[in-house]
């Protein structure tokens, strides 16, 4: 993302420097029930690194997206949660996971559900 611009001729360039690139979208779709540890997400999102997770989340912050909370024990324990701005974005990221599976569908395109609501859930029953 970098830094946003103080004007945008289109809205949508907005929208794609808040929450565009590989990561964005998942990082927050994963947190949309409920604060989840960095330990979490990498494990969630197997093929990220740290240091790129490291920035997805750095970004998604200085955005106001997401929230950081670092709680003082040991070993240190640090939570992500969407803040009130990043809530907003679930119902357009639920719309756009239901337009991506009818679009999968009429061309021919399995999921595997390795992002799905579904499978989070039963990862995070999995790891409790």
């Amino acid at each position: 993302m970098g830094t946003i611009k103080p004007v945008y001729s289109c809205m949508l360039t907005l929208a794609m420097d808040l929450v565009g690139g590989k990561w964005k979208m998942l990082v927050l779709w994963l947190l949309k029930d409920r604060p989840v540890r960095f330990s979490e997400l990498r494990r969630f999102l197997n093929r990220i690194t740290h240091k790129m997770l490291t920035q997805q989340l750095r970004e998604l912050e200085q955005s106001g997206l997401i929230n950081r909370t670092v709680y003082p024990v040991v070993p240190p324990k640090v939570e992500y949660a969407l803040t009130e701005e990043g809530k907003k974005l679930i119902p357009i990221l639920e719309t756009l996971c239901d337009w991506s599976k009818e679009y999968a569908k009429s061309h021919g395109i399995a999921e595997s559900c390795s992002h799905s609501s579904a499978m989070i859930t039963k990862k995070r029953q999995e790891c409790s």
